[in-house]
């Protein structure tokens, strides 16, 4: 790892701990060369998994994109950065699960808001009503019946 301040090569990790339930790791390094302490951060990525799109296309999977559409969805909800960071390894753990090269979207969804369901309410009827797109307020209304029942 290369010092941010120096641009020395020559790092060396002083400590490292496990974070988000153990899908990540923080490490403290200090530079050989000037002394300066830096702390990097590490975590799991899915590689070579392929999005089928409801029109056939396929595009690579991108933890980025979403990221995007779930904080869409908690926009003015409360949750840490831990918490959220969290919610994403959960759903990324799930799709791993599967052990296949391609997911559907409409699997990807329902992994989504599965997870989406346990970690807010409002966030998961608010991504609910797009991935279902409700026509109007009646299945909208059933939805959260639904949620109210299931608890």
């Amino acid at each position: 790892m290369q010092c941010p301040l120096c641009l020395k090569k020559d790092t060396k990790v002083l400590d490292s701990r496990l974070i988000a339930d153990g899908f990540a790791v923080r490490r403290r390094r200090e530079c050989q060369d000037c002394s300066f302490r830096f702390s990097t951060y590490e975590e799991m990525e899915i590689l070579n998994i392929s999005v089928v799109k409801r029109d056939g296309r396929s595009e690579n999977y991108s933890r980025e994109k979403m990221a995007r559409g779930i904080e869409k969805a908690l926009e003015k909800r409360s949750y840490t950065s831990d918490d959220f960071k969290k919610l994403l390894n959960r759903i990324e753990r799930d799709i791993q699960k599967l052990r296949r090269d391609e997911i559907t979207s409409n699997k990807l969804g329902e992994i989504v808001i599965k997870q989406l369901k346990k970690f807010d309410k409002v966030a998961y009827i608010r991504f609910a009503s797009v991935y279902y797109s409700f026509e109007d307020v009646k299945s909208f209304t059933r939805e959260i019946k639904n949620l109210k029942i299931k608890k």
